[in-house]
């Protein structure tokens, strides 16, 4: 579902990304930990089409993401091509980034009404469906203003799912609420994990969070992955030093 083909990215001098080879299966669900400055944001943010790569190539769907076909060969894509395929791909933020003049509703469906086309009422509908989902039904028509960070959260998750995505990327999404509303947003995820064969792929400082939910998770360091493994491997028995010294850290 996605692929990194040697892909290199740089700000300035500094290498970020390093020749980094990488793929996600369909329906599967992948962790990126590692510490900060590792990477691991930098992926996401070139999978939303926030940052271009400097080398390689990224895939989605089989598709090239990064690049674009013309006369045989692979070109840069354009910002025409990049909205069409940026539609397969969701994301949620450390932030929530709602728009805070619109309702809660609004905000769910403001997207798949102008991007998808969808009609009011089963834009609505679904809104409605996502709401329970994350257990805000009752806050439909509430503005942002009026709720807890974590009750955000669970609104960006819904406002996300609503575009249908194939591929689903959480950028530590519990960072910035209060320690008490964490788990609410991480069940809500779990739930989506558990009822949806969406790709969701994961940056998470939440250890036991991403044991439960990963099929796989990746060690990042400097730009390249260090151990790639099922998460009982990776948080019990690590082949790296640095992994275990980043999850004694991290873990306590």
């Amino acid at each position: 579902m996605v692929r990194f083909d040697k892909v290199v990215k740089r700000f300035g001098d500094h290498t970020v990304l390093d020749d980094l080879d990488m793929t996600v299966g369909r329906g599967e669900r992948v962790t990126l930990i590692g510490p900060s400055g590792s990477g691991k944001t930098t992926i996401l943010r070139l999978l939303m089409t926030l940052e271009k790569v400097t080398g390689g190539v990224i895939e989605v769907g089989g598709e090239p993401l990064s690049h674009m076909p013309r006369r045989g060969r692979l070109v840069p894509a354009s910002e025409r091509y990049l909205r069409e395929r940026r539609k397969e791909i969701g994301m949620v933020f450390q932030h929530f980034n709602l728009f805070p003049n619109m309702t809660v509703e609004q905000n769910i469906t403001v997207a798949p009404r102008r991007v998808l086309g969808v009609s009011r009422d089963q834009a609505r509908e679904q809104a409605r469906e996502l709401l329970e989902l994350v257990g805000l039904e009752q806050k439909i028509d509430a503005h942002p203003s009026r709720l807890s960070g974590g009750q955000q959260q669970r609104v960006a998750i819904a406002r996300a799912l609503a575009m249908r995505p194939q591929v689903l990327l959480l950028d530590e999404v519990t960072s910035a609420l209060d320690p008490e509303t964490v788990g609410d947003v991480l069940d809500v995820l779990r739930d989506v994990a558990r009822s949806s064969d969406i790709t969701m792929l994961i940056v998470t400082h939440e250890m036991s969070f991403a044991r439960d939910v990963s099929d796989r998770v990746l060690m990042f360091d400097s730009g390249v992955i260090l151990e790639d493994g099922a998460p009982e491997k990776i948080f019990t028995d690590p082949d790296h030093e640095r992994t275990r010294t980043f999850l004694k850290a991290v873990v306590g």
